[in-house]
Order: C-alpha cells, then structure tokens, then sequence
C-alpha cells in the first residue's frame, strides 16, 4: 500500500510530494508525508499499526479519541487554540479516525505540529525539565477523566508481577538455549520480585489508585517547540489506559536520566544522572502534585526502578523467546538491551533514598 493511497483513504486534499520514514519507535511503521496545498507544504503523520502488538487496534483508537477530545477541552478553558498542545487526529469521511487498506492493514493518521522536535537523548537539563511538564501536564489534564472508560489496550502490561513470572516460565524452557546468556540479571530478578513488584502489591491492596497514564513516557514522546525547547504535545498514544501515575514517572526516569542510551553495550557508562532525574522531577512533581494523594507521592520515587527492573524482564524474555517482539538490528540486540538496563536497575537500587529525598523536596 503506497502512502499517497493511504492518505487518499482520509481524503487527504493537495499534491501528494513524498515522505520520510521516522525510525525512532520500535513498534509500529511511522511515515512524516508532505503534500502541496494553496501553495503551502503541508505535512501529516501517517502510522501503520502493529497489529501484532494491539489486538484491538479499534479499541486503542476509541482510547485516544476520548483521551485527546478531553485534553483539547481542558486546554481550550485557559487558551484559545489547542492547536499545539494536543494531537489531532484525522477522519475518514464515515467519521472513523483509522482506516484498512485492502489487505487489512490498519491505518492512521495525524495532523503534524509544525517547528516541534523531539530528543530521543538530552544532556540539556532544560529539555528534562519541559519533559516532566509536557507529562505532568497530560496526567494532570486527565485527572479527572474516569479511567475505567478505557480500554486495555496491552492486557497487564505493567503487571510486574506477570511479566515476572512469565520470563521465568520462559526461561524454564529455554526453547532457544540462551537462558546461559542471561543468568547473573535472572538471578537478580528473582532475588528482587518484592521490590520490582512493590507497586502491583501497593495496587492490589488499594494503597494506590488507578489513573489515566499514557505508559511509553520516553521523553522522545514530547514535543518540544524548535525554538524554545518548551513542551508542547505528548504523542505515541497507543498504551493510554488505566495504570498508576508511578509508571509513567518512572519509564521517563529510566529512559531520559539514563547517562546512557537504552542499548548502549558499554555497560560502564550505564547508571543514573541524579542531575537528569533531578530535572525531570522539578518539571513534573509541581505539574501534577496537587492531583495526587500522599502515598502516590512518598512512593513515586519506586516507579523508576520498577519500570526498570520490567523492562530488564521484558526484554529477556524476547530475547529467550527468539526476538519476536522488538524490532532488534543484530542477532544479540535484546541481550544488549537486558544487560543496559539491569545495569541502570542495579545503580537505581542503591540511590533509591536519595530518589524518594528528591521527589519529596518538590512536594
């Protein structure tokens, strides 16, 4: 399917002139497209879903046409136009904001925020600070929406606790002979399961309350004015779903104020930045503090290495499964990713005080 086509399917007007493929997620195929109309370029992002991944793709819409329509509301209270400030999605002329191609593929599409960037990793202090806004701000904005009005778009997918107990069944098997590979950050794992799945337990006893939480908060999914570095929209809404606001703080954690990329194999340079984290927390915590209850804010610190500790689960059990879930570029790139980020777990372990004095700090 050809993207001039796709768009044609939502009716799409102007001269189709080309597209540029965006690399940057691991899931789903992203297409920034440019057609010429009244004399003006004007772009689009056009997005093939992975269909693997979400077996309800028309569920994870319905979820971001309910979440986006009450974010623009709540923007349009304070200023004129939400223009900026939130994805819009486009329609198809029944009114459907996704659409098939003749093979079933699922299609959709959003207007492109013009003079926005995003950083897939910052060193600029600033930019984690407008990140922890640009989240704040979206999790502060659905503070009031019922989260039980969503659809689970991913079944568990922070349940820490399955996710656990799932890679050691996996590894159990060890159907591709690489549980050798892994042993020492398997180990870890078993000897953590209560403190990688404090927030799950906090859950299940009702000490934590469900909220609307967005569950990919990667600070490459905000975008931020060109020439300001101010945040403006938060994108790549396919997880939107009830979880705990924890979540969200903590997977920014472990993406942005790492000091290393996510799949960086020189371990040595693997730990966490107090100063990023410090950053993030000091544009997030004011955001969103005043919509949150005591406990959520006394354990919001945990969120970090239990994200953490989860993706060290996650991207283990694809690797021993034979690599069927994240796109990977070299036969050992999930082992990479699960030694990366056991290592971050492992520092975040022994800084988890100083995290919690931090949080505290910007209460």
């Amino acid at each position: 399917m050809d993207l001039q086509s796709v768009g044609a399917l939502f009716g799409i007007e102007g001269e189709y002139k080309g597209f540029e493929q965006i690399k940057t997620g691991n899931i789903n195929q992203t297409y920034c497209v440019t057609y010429l109309r009244d004399g003006e370029d004007k772009k689009y992002i056009i997005q093939k879903v992975n269909t693997y991944v979400f077996k309800n793709p028309e569920g994870v819409m319905q979820n971001i046409e309910r979440v986006t329509e009450h974010i623009r509301a709540k923007v349009k209270e304070k200023e004129e136009t939400a223009k900026r400030k939130v994805l819009h999605f486009l329609h198809t002329p029944d009114g459907k904001n996704f659409a098939r191609d003749e093979k079933g593929g699922f299609w959709r599409g959003y207007r492109y925020i013009d003079n926005s960037i995003t950083y897939n990793l910052t060193d600029d202090l600033f930019v984690m600070v407008e990140a922890g806004k640009g989240f704040g701000a979206f999790q502060k904005h659905l503070s009031d929406f019922d989260a039980s009005c969503l659809f689970e778009s991913i079944p568990d997918f922070h349940n820490t606790k399955k996710r656990l107990e799932r890679l050691f069944e996996v590894a159990e098997k060890d159907v591709c002979n690489r549980v050798k590979d892994v042993k020492v950050e398997l180990d870890y794992l078993r000897t953590r399961y209560d403190l990688a799945c404090s927030l799950c337990t906090m859950l299940e006893n009702g000490e934590l309350p469900l909220r609307v939480t967005h569950n990919d908060t990667k600070c490459n999914n905000v975008l931020l004015d060109i020439d300001t570095n101010q945040a403006l929209a938060v994108i790549d809404l396919d997880t939107v779903m009830p979880g705990l606001t924890a979540y969200d703080f903590g997977d920014s954690i472990r993406f942005g104020a790492n000091n290393a990329i996510e799949d960086d194999p020189e371990y040595s340079k693997v730990f966490l930045d107090l100063n990023k984290y410090e950053a993030f927390v000091s544009g997030f915590i004011p955001t969103i503090k005043d919509s949150l209850t005591q406990k959520e804010l006394e354990t919001m610190h945990l969120g970090a290495y239990v994200m953490t500790a989860e993706l060290v689960a996650r991207f283990m059990t694809d690797y021993l499964e034979g690599d069927v879930y994240f796109k990977t570029d070299y036969p050992e790139h999930n082992l990479v990713r699960t030694k990366n980020q056991y290592w971050l777990a492992f520092d975040m372990e022994k800084k988890l005080d100083q995290m919690q004095k931090i949080v505290l700090k910007y209460c």
